[in-house]
């Protein structure tokens, strides 16, 4: 199956500069098995999501469409053909007065 990958600004070094990234899985692939295939490919990238011992990183947030994956199954969270999947590392800091 098809997935396409949204890396954000910030990430998009470890990801080639691409903006976008597509991956081919196997049907029934989940958010974590996409992680283990940017691994492959990108792993400066996996690194900015993951910890060394392979769990997602507190202040990152992936969605499959508009769906957190801490609101659904987290990393087991299942894909489906055209699956857009997004990275959103969170923000902090901002105008101190």
């Amino acid at each position: 199956m098809h997935v396409q990958l949204r890396v954000p600004a910030a990430l998009r070094e470890g990801g080639g500069g691409h903006s976008v990234l597509s991956f081919d899985l196997d049907d029934g692939s989940t958010v974590d098995d996409l992680l283990d295939a940017i691994a492959s490919g990108y792993p400066a990238l996996e690194r900015r999501i993951r910890d060394e011992q392979g769990v997602l990183r507190p202040h990152v947030n992936i969605f499959v469409g508009e769906e957190n994956i801490r609101s659904q199954s987290g990393a087991g969270t299942v894909l489906r053909t055209g699956s857009e999947v997004s990275i959103l590392p969170a923000i902090s800091g901002g105008f101190d007065r």
